[in-house]
């Protein structure tokens, strides 16, 4: 079996104290191993947002493990996580976050350039990726020249440029039509088969529907994990048009 990429044990979230303490994470236990393509769904308020914050070291569980790779990243000071953040994890988020004064190769470099990497590394590793995703031809454009679904392709590429343990998305075809969603969620299954490890927060059943394995969360606990059901129950519970 392939070894464990993301290992949650008995893992909690509290915000505030005394009488207005609030538990958004209740114990939640969830192996996601190399290579895995997870998706997690759930209505607005079911602690999704709070578990990919966790999950991205952009937060702290306040009680339990979160081993990322082999490490308990939990542990880590604040120095350490933003080393992890860069080096280990890469994000995709549905308002792509590209700088805008910056080309696409700019973009995409960016991480590498904070890793103090070489510039002559940083461009052939980038324009490879680029090449990948199908925005060679974009090499120099800004992304205010771009379609969502090309911005979001250069997303994708940056996420991936520091060869991330884990790949995050967090609605990646939420600002997009569905020619151009349809195209990302090829590109998100192709990488799943080059041996990607990927964890997908969707509000969309069609989307989720298609995915090997679902985490279904309600009021900050997991209450199913395994292999998606027919869309009427994904959709009823993951609510569309809600946001975590």
């Amino acid at each position: 079996m392939p070894a464990p990429v993301l290992e949650l044990a008995a893992l909690t979230k509290e915000f505030g104290s005394g009488d207005s303490l609030l538990r958004v994470l209740h114990g939640l236990d969830c192996l996601v191993s190399q290579g895995e393509l997870l998706g997690i769904v759930g209505a607005s308020g079911s602690g999704k947002t709070t578990l990919l914050n966790i999950l991205g070291c952009l937060d702290r569980p306040t009680g339990g493990s979160y081993r990322l790779d082999g490490r308990d990243v939990a542990q880590l000071d604040d120095d350490e996580l933003a080393r992890v953040r860069n080096r280990s994890i890469g994000f995709v988020f549905q308002s792509f976050q590209l700088i805008p004064q910056l080309t696409v190769l700019e973009n995409v470099e960016l991480p590498l350039f904070y890793d103090g990497a070489p510039r002559k590394t940083r461009r052939a590793r980038c324009e490879e990726l680029l090449e990948s995703v199908g925005m060679m031809h974009r090499l120099q454009s800004n992304p205010t020249q771009l379609s969502g679904g090309e911005c979001q392709r250069v997303a994708i590429a940056r996420a991936l440029v520091n060869k991330p343990a884990l790949l995050l998305a967090d609605e990646p075809t939420g600002n997009l039509d569905s020619k151009n969603g349809a195209e990302v969620m090829q590109l998100f299954r192709e990488l799943h088969r080059q041996g990607r490890t990927i964890v997908m927060v969707t509000h969309n059943p069609d989307i989720a529907a298609e995915l090997p394995r679902v985490v279904e969360m309600h009021d900050g606990r997991i209450v199913r994990d395994g292999a998606p059901t027919k869309r009427a129950h994904i959709g009823d519970h993951a609510n569309a048009g809600a946001h975590a």
